[in-house]
């Protein structure tokens, strides 16, 4: 179908992506499914590789929200948001609705803002002892601050008064969850023990490479409070955002994160799908070497302030040179997925 065709009369919103766009998804929900096979058979090759397989598919359907959130898969709104519900379940983000996510993650993008519900800065502060044990479990490089927002999407509804709106689903969601997990450890309880490792995984994927998109502002607010835009023009944006893909010289690895991590293209058209990003960018930014920063490159950074991420205000800023990356500090708390 041609992709002038009415939105009523196709599927994908361009012809496209159909492959794309049908490979990423069918990949998130086969390697979610053979995942689990794997993490409840025998071998420990296949327990490995079940893990690893569950946690990539679970980080590709987490990036499939983000694309779902622009309406950059289908051509109707209904069916973006259905494949957003799905993948949000998928990635264990279904605790909230796709409507929420969608809604604090476009502000993000017309604010030129990290807005966020949950100040766990706040948080942490008011709590020691928790905080030394944030601290330790981040020294060790376990993503404690990113565990601890995706605990608080859960608890606020419980906890809140504000948020009790969203105590249904958030207990309809746990039981079901509960349920199915339940029934896999009915059959090999091992499969549901590497389902947690294979989660702790996606989260410390998803601490690293959100850690490094920006060095916006942050707000910690309620979901529509406004911010004060002030002097944050399109300018602003292109200057505090960065593209930290897997590899710069071997472009077919950032597939492994659905080329998120091209960020400057994504921010200067927001609505360009996830398989054309690397054409946006070069044509954006050829002979630019400011905007791309390797993994390579950020990976002494994140070692080095990962201690210093965790309350620091200041996100750090980005220099020249082999070192350029070393006063980035970084952002905690910033993961579409936990800011409502």
């Amino acid at each position: 179908m041609s992709a002038t065709a009415p939105a009523k009369l196709r599927l994908m919103r361009e012809s496209e992506g159909v492959l794309p766009n049908t490979l990423a998804l069918g990949y998130a929900v086969c390697g979610y499914l053979s995942g689990f096979a794997l993490m409840a058979a025998t071998p420990w090759w296949a327990n490995a590789a079940g893990a690893l397989l569950t946690a990539h598919a679970m980080l590709i359907a987490a990036y499939l929200i983000h694309e779902a959130a622009h309406y950059t898969l289908f051509a109707r709104a209904e069916h973006n948001r259905l494949a957003g519900e799905l993948m949000s379940f998928i990635a264990g983000g279904a605790y909230v609705s796709f409507e929420r996510i969608r809604h604090l993650h476009l502000r993000h993008h017309r604010d030129r803002a990290d807005v966020t519900c949950f100040d766990y800065k706040v948080f942490l502060r008011k709590r020691p002892l928790l905080r030394r044990l944030v601290y330790s479990l981040e020294w060790a490089h376990l993503p404690a601050v990113e565990t601890l927002m995706h605990l608080q999407v859960i608890f606020r509804p419980l906890l809140v008064q504000s948020q009790r709106c969203y105590l249904p689903r958030t207990i309809t969601m746990l039981v079901l969850r509960a349920a199915l997990l339940g029934a896999v450890a009915w059959f090999s309880l091992k499969a549901v023990l590497l389902y947690f490792v294979a989660y702790g995984l996606l989260l410390a994927t998803l601490d690293f490479f959100d850690a490094f998109h920006h060095t916006f502002d942050q707000y910690f607010t309620d979901a529509d409070a406004p911010v004060p835009l002030g002097d944050r023009d399109r300018n602003y944006e292109q200057a505090n955002t960065y593209s930290n893909v897997v590899s710069a010289h071997h472009p077919w690895l950032n597939l492994l994160t659905l080329n998120f991590g091209y960020h400057n293209a994504h921010h200067e058209r927001a609505s360009v799908p996830w398989y054309r990003l690397p054409a946006l960018h070069k044509d954006l930014f050829a002979g630019s070497k400011r905007e791309l920063m390797s993994v390579r490159e950020v990976l002494r950074s994140f070692h080095r302030n990962r201690l210093k991420r965790v309350l620091d205000d200041d996100y750090g800023s980005v220099g020249e040179g082999p070192a350029r990356a070393d006063g980035y500090v970084g952002a905690h708390g910033v993961s579409f997925l936990t800011v409502v």
